[in-house]
């Protein structure tokens, strides 16, 4: 009887409570409720909360990226705090949010990028700030750029297997990675000249390879793959000599001069001649790795009429400690592209050297020698490896040749095009 009386009381109290709170609310002044309720939807719309939803199992950390971080992969101020298994979330202050919010959910990278059920490109999520939360799912993941997508991948055909180098007497293979639908357009395409083409993309090699082929097929999966990548072999016994432009002391009888003259004045014109090739200097670029690299710094500064486009991956500049590099000068300089890219774990000396070439481009620059945009990209836990170099090399073609700077622009739904021309070759 205790309990239920007890009970009963407690009841009682709690119907006092609320009819004596709804008393005071309809008795209130308007004014009064006005505040209340403009304090509580002040509060409410002082944070926006994303959460998201995954059912894979990975360990990498989520990241949220859009307008309001100028689409940055990587920004630890919007890594997202794991809830509950495959649950996320992130609350950020709504007055640093534009009104009209775009986003996208990451791994840590556009490499690792959302995807959807089928493994194709997402969208550009949008939300209103003012819908103060939004709940999101996503399906799948990208890993390292993959998935490749068969049907975007380059057309590889050798351009000869034995390519006559008349400036040195010897022969080359060469080859031509061009784009998916090449043979379906009537389209021109910029080119890029690649060094050391046995690292490039065939499976197999010492040290591994850039897989240019695969990161090709996503670049062309967002549209931004119209490009003919031309690469040329090294010459195993003879690279190291090929490679240096004027150094007996690194490498006696060296023949850097003989190889840049065979790139530009020799396999360039054949090439334009074979392929619908854009021809001018604004379409052209060269690159490397490494030593490859180095050889690509020498052709752009003594041809800049012929390159705009630098690719320098990790440059062996303890060649030239000096950066004293040797230049065509021009009443008019020519504006040269250079993406520069080193690894923190590559020795204590590659990422300060990088510095200090891109000091000596700014002074060339003040000396109106040469008008440069440069961008560099070094990662603290990058080796000197065709891994990273793989890794790099979308972000680089992109910034090069599609002036893009990591903003996903809304693409055209690759996919349908793709599957419809592969239809048509069939017929």
């Amino acid at each position: 009887m205790n309990i239920y009386r007890t009970a009963c009381m407690h009841q009682r109290l709690l119907k006092y409570i609320i009819f004596t709170l709804r008393d005071l609310w309809i008795r209130m002044p308007f004014f009064i409720k006005f505040f209340i309720n403009l304090t509580v939807n002040f509060y409410e719309t002082l944070m926006m909360r994303f959460e998201l939803h995954t059912g894979e199992k990975d360990e990498r950390p989520v990241y949220i990226t859009g307008n309001f971080n100028s689409w940055n992969p990587l920004d630890e101020r919007y890594r997202m705090t794991l809830l509950d298994s495959g649950i996320y979330y992130i609350e950020k202050d709504a007055a640093t949010l534009p009104d009209h919010i775009e986003y996208k959910f990451t791994r840590g990278g556009w490499e690792n990028v959302e995807l959807d059920n089928s493994g194709n490109i997402t969208p550009n999520r949008r939300v209103l700030k003012s819908a103060g939360k939004t709940t999101d799912t996503v399906e799948n993941w990208r890993l390292n750029w993959g998935p490749f997508k068969k049907e975007y991948f380059p057309i590889v055909e050798v351009v000869s297997e034995q390519f006559y180098i008349p400036q040195l007497d010897r022969y080359r293979k060469i080859w031509a990675l061009i784009p998916h639908d090449y043979y379906n357009s009537e389209k021109k395409y910029p080119v890029l000249y690649l060094q050391d083409a046995q690292n490039l993309f065939n499976e197999g090699s010492e040290y591994g390879n850039w897989e240019i082929d695969k990161k090709l097929s996503v670049l062309a999966e967002y549209g931004r793959g119209d490009l003919i990548v031309i690469a040329v072999d090294h010459g195993s016994k003879d690279r190291i000599k090929e490679y240096i432009f004027d150094n007996d002391h690194i490498s006696n009888g060296s023949e850097g001069k003989k190889y840049i003259r065979f790139i530009t004045d020799t396999l360039k014109p054949h090439i334009d001649q074979k392929y619908r090739t854009l021809k001018d200097r604004d379409n052209t670029g060269i690159g490397g790795s490494s030593l490859g690299a180095l050889i690509s710094i020498y052709s752009g500064f003594l041809y800049p009429e012929v390159y705009s486009k630098l690719l320098i991956f990790s440059p062996s500049l303890w060649v030239e400690p000096n950066n004293n590099f040797p230049m065509m000068n021009f009443r008019v300089p020519f504006k040269t592209k250079i993406y520069l890219y080193g690894g923190g774990q590559e020795g204590s000396k590659m990422v300060r050297r990088i510095q200090m070439f891109e000091e000596s481009l700014k002074k060339w620059e003040d000396h109106k020698l040469f008008d440069f945009e440069f961008r560099t990209s070094i990662n603290p836990e990058g080796t000197h490896s065709e891994f990273y170099w793989s890794r790099e090399f979308p972000r680089a073609i992109e910034w090069l040749f599609y002036d893009n700077s990591e903003n996903p622009a809304e693409v055209p739904p690759q996919q349908q095009s793709a599957k419809k021309q592969s239809y048509e070759t069939d017929q």
